[in-house]
């Protein structure tokens, strides 16, 4: 596969992400709090992937690799609670910013851990796709009257665990067929939404087959793609592109609301959206991609 193909899958694994804020808005308005929302989501989506992976190639991994695997799928399960809690105190609009940090602190990493310098090109790139964001997320034309700091930090902090998992993504089990890495990465973010919110809502069996459907779609674009997307592509394109590819993500999240939530969308967050598109497109002529995933990642 050429190295352009790897982009464009980690392009399309936050595509995937993107379409997610629609349809938890349908649940939402369908009457479903956000336990009932994410538990469906990381539960279904997990089932799906494990069925998948039974059915495909495997490879015998020892015990600490499977561990490893799992514990890495952690900062998955936390970027949507730790977004989640941000909304509870921030405007929708801010709390997409906060949480679109994780472009400068997934090239941030990249540049601690492999002592690669970012070029200016890829900063011009980050710049043009932070810019973008603040027009997408329309924060200068909303209803924004306050600012509430703890908000502000759930979000960053959910940008933090997000650049972390795309990182891992990259560099954990690289010998291990996608399909099983994915189910063991939705594992560990199963795991850790379920010790902070317990799924009580499964003994209500009419909240279960109401959010049935919410839960397919979520879980198909939230927990079986994403992982499986990122773990094919990130470890040819490195965490510093792959954060800047995934921003993808926040172009299809404005696109979906206006042909699906039929929400205005004004002329200014449509030419956000064009930046964020044009920031990624830059980032990729900028970025020499590698030939092999050697210089990315290592051995378990």
């Amino acid at each position: 596969m050429k190295t352009w193909h790897y982009a464009l899958i980690v392009f399309l694994g936050g595509c995937c992400l993107g379409i997610l804020s629609t349809f938890v808005k349908l649940a939402y308005a369908a009457g479903y709090s956000m336990v009932e929302v994410t538990g469906s989501q990381v539960l279904v989506g997990t089932i799906i992937i494990w069925v998948v992976s039974f059915l495909s190639r495997k490879k015998k991994l020892h015990v600490i690799q499977t561990l490893k695997l799992v514990l890495a799928g952690i900062p998955m399960g936390l970027t949507g609670l730790l977004y989640y809690q941000s909304l509870q105190t921030l405007e929708a609009s801010l709390a997409i910013i906060c949480l679109f940090q994780f472009i400068w602190i997934g090239t941030l990493i990249e540049w601690i851990f492999y002592k690669k310098r970012p070029s200016s090109g890829k900063v011009f790139s980050i710049m043009i796709l932070l810019s973008g964001s603040v027009l997408a997320a329309g924060v200068f034309w909303g209803s924004v009257v306050s600012i509430s700091w703890q908000g502000v930090l759930w979000g960053v902090f959910a940008a933090l665990t997000f650049a972390i998992f795309i990182f891992l993504s990259g560099i954990i089990g690289k010998d291990t067929p996608a399909i099983q890495k994915s189910a063991l990465l939705s594992t560990g973010g199963l795991m850790v939404t379920f010790t902070l919110f317990p799924p009580l809502f499964l003994l209500d069996l009419q909240t279960v087959i109401g959010m049935a459907p919410y839960g397919l779609i979520l879980g198909i674009f939230g927990v079986v793609l994403p992982p499986l997307l990122f773990s094919i592509g990130m470890p040819h394109v490195g965490p510093g592109l792959g954060t800047i590819l995934t921003a993808s993500e926040l172009p299809v999240a404005v696109t979906m609301s206006a042909l699906v939530l039929s929400e205005h969308i004004s002329g200014y967050q449509w030419l956000g959206v064009m930046l964020i598109l044009g920031g990624i497109m830059i980032g990729n002529m900028k970025q020499k991609l590698p030939q092999t995933n050697m210089s990315y990642v290592r051995r378990d």
